[in-house]
């Protein structure tokens, strides 16, 4: 079966040894604020047995898609709530940055470099999210809903890869008691 352009271009972005100088400039910075000692390891969810990252990410990205929902279907009404729930998901975008970068600190250099990627495309959707909020508080509520959906795609994005580096390349902690091979389902053929 012949990858798609996805796929391609995920495994592509794997290989951009262009993007080292940047992993190398800044892993040992991330390392040493997020990845190691007491702090990367509760960011890394050592003492939950698995990843913390993707639980986080559910907060943020639930928040926006149902402001998203809000926005869409609610009515004028449902304005003040969207907003609210917009702001929720910018208050929890640092905890799940921080767990993130203790997670990409530990990665190899491929997933590094689409950890990378991940990170910018999600600082790209976090202050259009910012910028939603900002419009939304100015009573620019038509403004905010466009930057919300600018957002959302931009996350989208984000997203996918994120799930590439945690199901196609297993990057995230989990507890040894996980590592039985036969509990390993086959890759797509």
């Amino acid at each position: 079966m012949e990858p798609n352009v996805l796929v391609r271009g995920v495994r592509r972005l794997e290989e951009t040894t262009a993007l080292d100088r940047a992993v190398r400039t800044l892993e040992p910075r991330v390392a040493s604020l997020f990845g190691s000692g007491i702090r990367g390891s509760v960011l890394r969810g050592d003492w939950l047995g698995h990843a913390l990252h993707p639980q986080l990410t559910d907060v943020v990205i639930g928040t926006w898609t149902s402001a998203t929902v809000l926005d869409l279907f609610g009515g004028r009404g449902s304005a003040p709530a969207a907003q609210r729930l917009v702001a929720t998901g910018l208050l929890a975008v640092g905890p799940t940055a921080w767990a993130g970068w203790a997670e990409w600190s530990a990665a190899g250099p491929r997933e590094q470099r689409v950890g990378l990627v991940h990170a910018a495309t999600n600082a790209v959707a976090i202050g259009t999210y910012a910028a939603s909020y900002v419009a939304r508080r100015q009573g620019r509520h038509r403004a905010g809903v466009s930057l919300a959906l600018v957002g959302s795609a931009v996350s989208g994005v984000g997203a996918y890869l994120g799930g590439h580096l945690a199901a196609a390349r297993k990057v995230g902690t989990r507890h040894p008691a996980f590592e039985h091979e036969g509990d390993v389902r086959p890759a797509l053929r």
